[in-house]
Order: C-alpha cells, then structure tokens, then sequence
C-alpha cells in the first residue's frame, strides 16, 4: 500500500505523468523535460519508488500480433456473503495466471475479472476449476471482448490531484 505524501509538489507530479507514458525513458530525457538536472531527477524517482507511488514498470504487449487470444469481461456475483467464501474467491483469482486483473465492486455483482487465455475452451476450464474451488457459491456472467477500442495508458494525475 502506498504511502501517502503531502510532500509532492508539481515537478514530482511531471515525472510521475512522463513515467506513466514512457518507463523507458532515460533519466537524463527526463530530467530535461522535467526541469531538473539529473541527479537530482533519479533521486526523485527513487523516493517516488520509495514511497510507493511507482509500483513497478511494465511494458505494454500487442497481444493481437502476438498470438491468437481471447480476452473475457466476466462479473462474478457471490451467491453466500460468508467472509469465509470471499477470502477463498480472492485466493484462488490470485494464483491464476489467466487473471490479468480483478476489482472488487459494489453494486450488483461482487467482482470484476479480466481473462485473458489462449482460446474460449481454457477459460471454460478455467471459471469451472474456480467455480468448484468456491464449492459452486458463484455466479459468473461472461462477455467476450470483440475488440480493444481504447487501451489504458494511465490517468491524468494533474486533473486527479488538483481538479
């Protein structure tokens, strides 16, 4: 978990936005952009790091030209609300390596839970090998993604922070 710092002003909020468009960029590109020299730049990076406020970096794959895959939407809905059954859902999605990312939600269904697998079979086999993990108290309601109109490419912090 984070920690939260009252101590970022706008230059670490700069590098933190040219981070999240470019993890490749050297820190002497960054520390021109940002305005620093670049010590001063890397130390900043490293607290940033420190802090928690960069989780890691990660490089974004064209799956599509990659190899044949099918990416899967599904809401899970756990049927019995014991705390119990909860815990052994959030085990079992974490250890899946299909799972590339899973939110905990309010509203009408519980989860949220992104697949991506090699074909349509592996992710049956899949949400049924989670299902009886769960000892069947779930509902899962699937919708196949056709296609990725916009892809994640972070957030605007300026208007997150400030707005």
């Amino acid at each position: 978990m984070p920690r939260k710092s009252s101590k970022l002003d706008r230059i670490d909020l700069h590098i933190l936005d040219e981070l999240q468009k470019n993890a490749r960029i050297t820190n002497k590109a960054l520390s021109e952009i940002v305005g620093l020299s670049p010590s001063p730049c890397l130390q900043r990076v490293k607290r940033l790091e420190d802090i928690g406020l960069i989780s890691g970096y990660l490089g974004l794959i064209n799956l599509e030209a990659l190899c044949r895959h099918v990416t899967v939407i599904a809401t899970i809905t756990i049927r019995d609300h014991d705390h119990s059954i909860f815990s052994t859902f959030e085990k079992a999605i974490a250890e899946l390596p299909d799972v590339v990312e899973c939110l905990k939600m309010s509203g009408s269904f519980d989860y949220l839970v992104r697949f991506v697998c090699t074909d349509i079979q592996r992710y049956h086999a899949v949400t049924e090998d989670l299902l009886v993990q769960v000892g069947g108290k779930m509902q899962i309601a699937s919708h196949v993604v056709l296609d990725q109109t916009k892809q994640y490419h972070g957030v605007d912090l300026e208007e997150l922070v400030h707005g």
